[in-house]
């Protein structure tokens, strides 16, 4: 049986066929109020997304799709993204293979629909940010950011440079935020490398992660490094234990890196 507290077994791998899967649940995990899906969907097949008691912002991680909302239809190339409130619907056509990822929380009736294309041409600010100095710079794009209306969740996109550190120095925000991250655009046998520890000072345990692989982060620090040639990139959910602390400025830096 999965020892979901240890950092070894933090690494869930997600499913390539065809459909809706559930990756990450307070069930399967250590999270404890983060929910990850992941939507494998052909070319002109369409799949409707409702989570009455669940906000959900969704990402697509490869391919294009069509949303139909209402009377409205939304074009989203590859990592736009969109938020759904809790008991919205939203109607998802594939006009080629796509893939989206997923990040739940609790729904409470905070935030209206909305989609928002990635576009690294903004300037910094609040959606494009660009964190760190080489050799951990890396850029982040919010698909719902702290001053998107919202209940628990905060979202991103995240790019590092070719066999560069992101998410250094090393961080955690244990008591106010757990977090998953979703790796794309990392073909195999390629990967990045995923430390988790729970302890400052130290890695407890090392994933190699490619495309599709998630790691939650229910405590602790959590850095990635990609190996040479490759950026580490990935979907990133974190899910507020308080509403209060529905902030990205709460991170604290190992003292024996930062």
């Amino acid at each position: 049986m999965r020892d979901k507290s240890h950092p070894s077994q933090w690494k869930y791998e997600s499913p390539e066929e065809s459909g809706w899967h559930e990756v990450i649940t307070p069930d399967n995990s250590a999270c404890k109020l983060t929910w990850v899906y992941r939507l494998n969907l052909p070319k002109g097949k369409t799949h409707q997304v409702i989570k009455p008691d669940m906000e959900l912002n969704g990402a697509v991680v490869a391919g294009k799709v069509v949303l139909l909302y209402g009377s409205n239809e939304y074009e989203l190339d590859k990592c736009d993204s969109f938020f759904l409130p809790g008991g919205d619907k939203v109607q998802i056509k594939a006009h080629q293979d796509s893939v989206l990822f997923f990040g739940g929380s609790l729904n409470e009736g905070k935030g209206h629909f909305f989609t928002r294309k990635y576009d690294l041409s903004l300037p910094p600010g609040d959606i494009h940010q660009i964190h760190g100095q080489p050799p951990y710079k890396r850029e982040v794009f919010m698909t719902l950011a702290q001053q998107d209306e919202a209940s628990r969740l905060i979202c991103g996109i995240t790019v590092g440079e070719e066999g560069k550190w992101t998410s250094w120095p090393p961080h955690q925000h244990t008591k106010d935020l757990e977090e998953v991250y979703c790796f794309f655009d990392i073909p195999g046998p390629r990967a990045a490398f995923h430390y988790s520890s729970r302890k400052a000072g130290e890695f407890e345990h090392i994933h190699a992660v490619s495309t599709g692989d998630c790691v939650v982060i229910p405590e602790g620090y959590h850095p990635t490094c990609g190996m040479p040639g490759v950026k580490s990139t990935y979907f990133w959910i974190m899910a507020a234990h308080h509403p209060d602390s529905r902030r990205y400025d709460l991170a604290v830096n190992d003292p024996h890196f930062g």
